[in-house]
């Protein structure tokens, strides 16, 4: 399963080789020309032509994941989040460092004074334990700069769910080249992108480079669907089907875009909910400030926990999502413009 592949894979920002590797191989047969930009963008392409309008579906390769940044006397490895992590998930968490495997530890709680525990540990009071007694035997299997990934497997979870790591975004990955694999009579362009975890760099790139004439990014989102939380901060509901934002931290969305996408959602009796939500950002926050401006929307699987060891998603969400971008493609530019 290509959903399972690319979660189980590791690459943070800046670091997508094995992303793009696989991608590029899954992809290769069902697209006209694909290239790699200097930024390390994957850019596919079908039908190109000079007439109508140029189409894309944007998708980020990159996780979140932690950079070593230092080695201590006693063989331990400090480190530093690349994306946004929140330090209270990471202790006790196996992580693989190139083909190690470590651990995040901690002072233990026998030893923490009671005012530290009633405070969350901060990214430099945790280390990473790789069995390493000295400095000098850490540096023999680590080198400042290597990344260290959050080690799960993707598997079932009750009825319908799916346990994994890096939803965000191999999920919009997924979905893109399942879209990639369907004909249609459009100018139509992929950007599997790098970077987006540290400043939706790759897709800055990609958009000035493509100049397309409509845009959809295609993401995991925030899903907060849990007991200790008011319904008006869950954001995103797993089951509900494909989000789709209306603003966020980057972008304004065009209220003509989410009228025409609702409609086609509920003509089409498709799951839609909107992202009940202002607060981060996604690569639509690039590509719609490029050169002149491009028209764009984003659509995103719900996503528990998301930026974690371990993620949940809806497999009938991901099937809506494809759906729906789909129902759009098919409806542009007759029932759909932009």
């Amino acid at each position: 399963m290509l959903l399972r592949t690319l979660t189980e894979l590791n690459g943070t920002s800046g670091v997508e080789k094995e992303i793009r590797q696989a991608l590029r191989q899954e992809i290769e047969p069902f697209v006209d020309s694909i290239m790699i930009d200097k930024i390390g963008n994957l850019i596919v392409q079908k039908n190109r032509s000079e007439q109508g309008p140029k189409i894309m579906l944007a998708a980020h390769m990159d996780e979140v994941a932690l950079m070593i940044t230092d080695l201590t006397a006693d063989g331990l490895l400090k480190f530093h989040p690349v994306g946004g992590i929140d330090s209270r998930i990471l202790v006790s968490k196996p992580v693989k460092i190139n083909s190690l495997v470590g651990v995040i530890g901690a002072k233990a709680i026998h030893l923490q004074k009671p005012q530290e525990r009633q405070q969350a540990l901060k990214i430099d009071q945790l280390y990473i334990d790789i069995g390493a007694k000295t400095k000098e035997e850490a540096e023999k299997q680590v080198k400042l700069g290597d990344y260290a990934y959050f080690l799960t497997k993707t598997e079932p979870l009750g009825e319908g769910y799916l346990k994994g790591k890096a939803f965000d975004d191999r999920v919009g990955c997924y979905v893109l080249s399942e879209i990639f694999k369907k004909d249609y009579s459009l100018n139509l362009v992929g950007a599997y992108t790098v970077q987006e975890e540290v400043g939706l760099r790759g897709a800055k790139v990609a958009a000035y480079h493509v100049q397309p004439d409509f845009a959809i990014v295609l993401e995991g989102t925030i899903a907060a669907d849990m007991i200790h939380l008011e319904e008006h901060e869950w954001v995103t509901e797993l089951g509900k089907g494909p989000a789709l934002s209306i603003m966020d931290h980057t972008t304004l969305y065009n209220p003509k875009l989410i009228e025409q996408v609702a409609q086609l959602a509920k003509n089409n009796e498709i799951p839609l909910q909107f992202r009940r939500g202002n607060s981060g950002g996604n690569d639509a926050g690039k590509i719609h400030l490029s050169r002149e401006g491009i028209p764009t929307i984003a659509i995103s699987v719900p996503c528990r926990y998301i930026h974690s060891t371990a993620s949940i998603i809806s497999e009938d969400d991901v099937k809506n999502t494809i759906s729906l971008i789909d129902l759009i493609l098919h409806s542009i530019p007759e029932n759909f413009t932009f």
